[in-house]
């Protein structure tokens, strides 16, 4: 799909014959080409992209695409959607003029070629003959790496303007998307670094997040494409263009170095084509071949840095799993001059660090001409290999097909830890001897036959084969979640199926209207990788030595995270399927209204219940929660099920449609007991700056209908916080032991901003949480924000401790280290503020604190709300000395006074991710 009007290429008179030149023609006219004039950067910016102390804002960027593509016939601009703060999101189009006559044609076979459906490989070759290299370069994702977005004018700018051998053969073969990734970011940081008069002064300390609720987790969100630009973003890549290679921009070399540049080091992901890795190999080699070439020194890869290939869920990461080559660059630079550091270690010429570079001065334009160097070096190397490019993808395509077709098997590194016991096992038996045919000696009978057997024994165990399909019935107690994880895969292109019919399927009944998710498809890497646990291999940078860092989470399993409900089957599933057309609706709910109903009943099974209910709040409805069970016809509603009277007129039935509860009319008159539910009132902490896990919050309240304040710590330790507040919410980062009373540094801060700044302190903050707490009021906390327990002398300590002879020190990570990692607890499901939530749940878990409760702790108010209940609760990701956790408390309530107290450790809002998790935050809001 084109977004806007295609421009047909223009035409040029040969004046003396008075005929037309073919467009095939025109990007060898030299003369002709060379008289087009298009305005230059300074000329529409009033300076050169990279002078030093000046940026331009994203006003003036799109100003200056729109003014290119009115001079250009290389260049159409698009607005692909929306922004969070409703700004245009651009992309521009560039190719030769011949192209854009035929454009809708090579967007029909690029996408041909990514989904592989129907395609034999004598087809793919012809279309790969046929087709142009589609090539994705952005910049601009992290607003404050200013240096992506400039990159971009004066990228574009070259390809519009430059006439040599090379950009006419990068013009005829590639199809360039140029795509601005954070339209309000630019427009907010420029606007700020340039308000100062004094250039010398000018910074980038900007107020809040630069991208309206997550700022630099923007990057972070497209598996779950929970942002505008996100889902802009997906569409173009998995829905409508499907290039080959992405390249995403960013701006944090490694000190003593210019750029980071593919390859990564490992470790990669097991789901994902081996393609994929050496493509990477290619482009990369490419890259730093040219920066070579150039005599551009500082350029690293792999070891030089921690990018691995790893993680799903950035902009370039996302792209592997579906069979694109994702590239990224981390690249030195500022409008304020800086410096390129001494670092011994990257003086040394070596294979991840081939071409050192001395320490120096270094100014902007300098990054901007690394920039150049690696666009042009990426769209070299796909113009010189477009019918390799294309055809790999298709390639990529088709075997994932054939694997969700055919009995496969998935490779983990526990797999391998498997089969090399085993053969320890087995070396023991036999003796030592060779293994296989290489004649390595680690065990084994030295047989090809016993090798053989031993290999199909642990690596294609029949009960480990992987999934043809993946079905999430429409009979589950949440399935608004359900459709809505349904919409994360479509976000990401992936085909999925409805049930217009019950069926059956390996045993097994699904009512109409579930889900199905066939394996057998080009994106198969990325439903693997959302249904199936990551196995993160244990890391370390030597044996015995710490672990090494992975580049983001290492298990994240989107499935486990929402809670949602699917079975797994190994074997084909068909019947009366439909696909999904766009994303998926929401199946309505229902209003079952007996005569004369007294009120209306609303289990909280639903995480839209508390959408529900924030919604019929406001339109007057009265609104009470069960103390006790009740039983109303023949079903029992459990405690804390919403009770629901004077609802207006057609409000159930809307809210019933548009959000996908039902509600249950009873004659029953509301018990005695139940607890009027009321708005409440809610403060949630930020920062000056912004806070991201802040952030978070509040697009959630907002997505959940919550009304709330957002405060700042001056706000806090101000006091008096129940006059105006019945909640507060303190996110990670919002609270340490370690805060130091300090005063805030208000210099270049203009002074409606000041409010904003501060900390919260053991000294002054915990004082009024207190006062709070006693007099009513309610403290959430999650993860490193909980200390405030230890602060306010609870009868809790940390469990992750070892006891030695003559005192109790922390783990070691050596010892123990668990990075974003999905893990399983036990649930108290008696407690209000778990109210709706199953027995076991799968909690986020980042380095998250664990408690271990006092003796007295429940006789002093604290209780236990979930635990760790055996020594091996990992369910996706990488959790070296698990076992440490066992018994161990993750969530924990307080009583303090007449308030309550919420300790949650794990990140149990995280990335507005793990749904299965919400409603520990939704029943503390609302009441129970």
């Amino acid at each position: 799909m084109i977004h806007s009007r295609l421009r047909m290429p223009r035409l040029v008179s040969r004046a003396a014959r008075g005929v037309l030149v073919p467009v095939a023609a025109l990007a060898f006219l030299a003369p002709a080409a060379a008289a087009q004039r298009v305005t230059s950067p300074k000329e529409h910016f009033g300076f050169d992209i990279g002078d030093d102390y000046r940026l331009a804002t994203y006003t003036q960027f799109a100003d200056y695409w729109r003014k290119l593509d009115a001079e250009s016939d290389r260049m159409q601009v698009e607005e692909i959607g929306r922004t969070a703060e409703g700004r245009p999101q651009l992309m521009a189009i560039i190719t030769a003029p011949e192209n854009f006559a035929q454009l809708a044609r090579y967007q029909a076979i690029a996408a041909r070629l990514a989904k592989a459906q129907g395609v034999d490989s004598a087809e793919a070759r012809r279309l790969a003959k046929e087709g142009k290299a589609v090539v994705w370069i952005d910049g601009g994702l992290h607003a404050t790496e200013v240096l992506g977005a400039h990159q971009l004018i004066e990228t574009v700018h070259h390809l519009v303007s430059r006439n040599d051998e090379e950009m006419q053969r990068i013009l005829r073969d590639v199809i360039v998307l140029a795509v601005h990734a954070n339209p309000d970011g630019m427009e907010l940081v420029s606007s700020w670094y340039m308000k100062e008069q004094d250039s010398t002064k000018r910074a980038m300390n900007i107020p809040r997040l630069y991208q309206k609720y997550v700022g630099h987790d923007n990057n972070r969100d497209f598996y779950a494409a929970t942002q505008p630009e996100s889902q802009n973003m997906n569409r173009v890549l998995y829905r409508e263009w499907y290039p080959q290679i992405m390249y995403n921009h960013h701006q944090t070399g490694p000190a003593g170095t210019v750029m980071f540049a593919p390859p990564f080091r490992d470790p990669h992901n097991h789901n994902y084509d081996p393609l994929i890795v050496t493509g990477l190999d290619v482009v990369g080699s490419a890259m730093h071949n040219r920066f070579v070439s150039e005599e551009k020194p500082g350029v690293v890869m792999r070891s030089a840095a921690g990018y691995s290939t790893w993680w799903n869920g950035g902009l370039r990461t996302t792209a592997y799993f579906h069979n694109i080559i994702g590239l990224l660059t981390e690249t030195i630079g500022n409008p304020t001059p800086m410096r390129i550091p001494l670092v011994p270690d990257h003086t040394f010429p070596r294979a991840d660090v081939p071409f050192p570079i001395e320490p120096q001065p270094w100014h902007f334009r300098q990054s901007i001409e690394y920039e150049l160097t690696a666009n042009w070096a990426v769209l070299d190397v796909a113009q010189r290999n477009r019918e390799h490019f294309l055809y790999n993808i298709w390639k990529m395509g088709s075997n994932s097909i054939e694997r969700g077709s055919t009995d496969s098997w998935t490779v983990t590194s526990a797999l391998v830890d498997s089969l090399r016991a085993a053969l320890r096992a087995r070396a023991g038996e036999g003796g030592q001897a060779t293994m296989g045919l290489g004649g390595a000696r680690g065990g084994g009978t030295g047989s090809l036959a016993g090798d053989t057997a031993l290999y199909n024994a642990v690596l294609r165990d029949p009960a480990k084969r992987d999934a043809r399909a993946y079905v999430l019935s429409a009979d589950q107690k949440d399935f608004g979640t359900a459709t809505k994880f349904i919409n994360t895969l479509r976000y990401n292109g992936v085909d999925v199926h409805r049930a217009t019919a019950a069926f059956r399927a390996n045993g097994r009944q699904y009512p109409a209207g579930s889900y199905i998710v066939q394996t057998a498809q080009a994106f198969r890497p990325h439903i693997l990788d959302m249904f199936e646990p990551q196995v993160h291999p244990n890391d370390f940078a030597y044996p015995g030595g710490p672990p090494k860092r992975p580049y983001d989470a290492a298990g994240w399993t989107l499935a486990y995270q929402m809670g949602v409900e699917f079975d797994r089957h190994q074997d084909p599933v068909s019947g009366p399927f439909e696909l999904v057309e766009g994303m998926a609706a929401v199946k309505p709910g229902e209003v079952r209204t007996p005569a004369r109903a007294a009120g209306f009943l609303l289990r909280r099974d639903a995480n839209d219940a508390f959408a529900a209910v924030n919604r019929l709040l406001k339109a007057g409805a009265k609104v009470h929660a069960l103390r006790s069970p009740m039983t109303s016809g023949n079903r029992t509603y459990e405690e804390g099920t919403f009770y629901i009277a004077g609802a207006p007129a057609g409000a159930l039935a809307d809210v019933a449609r548009t959000l996908g509860v039902s509600f249950d009319g009873t004659r029953t008159a509301r018990p005695s007991s139940a607890v009027a539910i009321a708005p409440k009132r809610i403060a949630l902490w930020d920062t000056y700056g912004g806070s991201m896990p802040s952030g978070w919050t509040r697009f959630l309240l907002e997505q959940f209908g919550y009304d709330f304040d957002v405060v700042y710590p001056q706000d806090i330790d101000a006091g008096n916080l129940n006059a105006k507040y019945d909640v507060v919410i303190l996110p990670a980062g919002a609270y340490s032991t370690r805060g130091e009373s300090r005063r805030a540094d208000t210099t270049g801060i203009p002074a409606e901003y000041r409010r904003m700044l501060g900390r919260l302190t053991p000294e002054h903050s915990a004082p009024t949480l207190r006062q709070f707490l006693e007099a009513g009021g309610t403290v959430i906390t999650i993860g490193s924000s909980t200390s405030l327990a230890y602060t306010l002398g609870l009868p809790v300590a940390n469990q992750l401790v070892t006891q030695e002879t003559d005192r109790v020190r922390d783990l070691t990570a050596e010892e123990y280290y668990i990075p974003g990692s999905l893990l399983e607890v036990t649930v108290d499901t008696t407690a209000g503020v778990t109210a709706g939530m199953p027995r076991h749940v799968d909690v986020m878990f980042d380095e998250s604190p664990v408690f271990k409760l006092a003796s007295d702790a429940e006789a002093r108010g604290v209780k236990p709300l979930a635990w760790f209940a055996t020594a091996t609760p990992l369910r996706s990701g990488w959790a070296w000395g698990q076992q440490y956790l066992e018994r161990g408390v993750a969530a924990a309530e307080a009583k303090i006074g007449r308030g309550t107290l919420y300790l949650y450790g794990p990140e149990v809002l995280f990335r507005a991710q793990p749904h299965g998790t919400f409603k520990l935050v939704f029943n503390a809001l609302t009441g129970f």
